[in-house]
């Protein structure tokens, strides 16, 4: 156990049920560490939470879901702040540190059908222009490249909204996170898993951050007993990717990190908004390495011409 100076922590958070069960999630952890800490969640409202309307690539791939979060620790409202951590940009403020990362959840994609179908279904199942509901782009664009007959429909709102609109008939079938349905209980709802090679996650995705301001010392320490060294490698080697790249947390860029015996398999995916082709590049270093094997696998897709890709969508 640590021995925390301070009585009391207070972690900035999006008030949706599922930034509150990550919250609750980093709250228990940081008990377990330091059981005399009483540990506070500040609800903050964000531009993505906000606005329902508009589709991510319309607000900007660039902090959405945590600009408002990360201010509530920087003017002192918060201690920490808590993110998906696929939402969270690599270019944060040089005030803010990413303390901890625990245990990573699945990382990959899930397929949801109306509850009232009960037969186990695939992607490749989906019958011909069926509707289906992503807002991601990085989705639209595998889905596109997987399967181009399909009616890809924004869909926006919490987890139980879109059930909701796909329950009622409004789409066919949702792409969702797995790990996101798994942690609000929901895991039954799942048809069935989109895995690499089909389909790769997000940057980041099935993993949470946890942010503080770079000055406070005690805190990082005691964020750095939460965290968990494979994930933090993992998604160190993915976020130095994204952040040579120099792309957004929405972009079309899909990944998947295998950590086995000291070293670091890092594979990514590149597309165009239409789906029509793909690029791919992967490199393995050991463990200690995964800044570099990052960037060492931005490069591979750079020499392939997809910063054209992530700047404009189209090729």
């Amino acid at each position: 156990m640590f021995s925390f100076p301070r009585p009391t922590l207070r972690i900035a958070t999006r008030a949706s049920q599922l930034a509150l069960w990550q919250s609750n999630y980093i709250a228990d952890l940081i008990r377990q560490a330091a059981p005399e800490v009483h540990v506070e969640l500040i609800h903050v409202s964000t531009t993505g939470d906000r606005d329902q309307v508009e589709t991510l690539r319309t607000l900007g791939s660039f902090g959405v879901f945590t600009r408002e979060v990360q201010l509530a620790v920087l003017d002192g409202r918060a201690d920490l702040a808590v993110h998906s951590l696929k939402d969270l940009p690599t270019d944060g403020p040089p005030q803010l540190v990413l303390a901890a990362t625990p245990v990573r959840a699945v990382t990959h994609d899930a397929l949801i059908l109306p509850a009232h179908v009960t037969n186990r279904s695939t992607l490749a199942d989906l019958p011909p222009a069926a509707r289906v509901g992503t807002g991601s782009p990085r989705r639209q664009a595998q889905l596109r490249y997987l399967r181009p007959d399909l009616k890809l429909l924004e869909v926006r709102g919490n987890v139980d909204t879109r059930l909701r609109k796909v329950d009622s008939g409004e789409y066919d079938a949702l792409i969702l996170a797995s790990a996101g349905l798994t942690r609000l209980g929901l895991a039954n709802r799942i048809h069935s898993e989109i895995a690499p090679p089909e389909m790769y996650p997000a940057v980041g995705q099935g993993a949470v951050g946890v942010e503080c301001r770079t000055e406070d010392v005690d805190l990082r320490e005691l964020l750095s007993y939460i965290t968990d060294p494979a994930t933090l490698s993992a998604v160190t080697a993915e976020r130095s990717l994204l952040s040579t790249l120099r792309a957004g947390c929405h972009a079309p860029l899909g990944v998947r990190t295998l950590i086995r015996h000291h070293t670091i398999q890092l594979e990514a995916v590149v597309l165009p908004v239409d789906g029509h082709c793909r690029w791919m590049a992967s490199a393995t270093a050991p463990v200690s390495a995964a800044v570099e094997v990052g960037k060492q696998v931005a490069a591979l897709l750079q020499d392939q011409g997809v910063d054209r890709v992530l700047r404009n969508g189209a090729v």
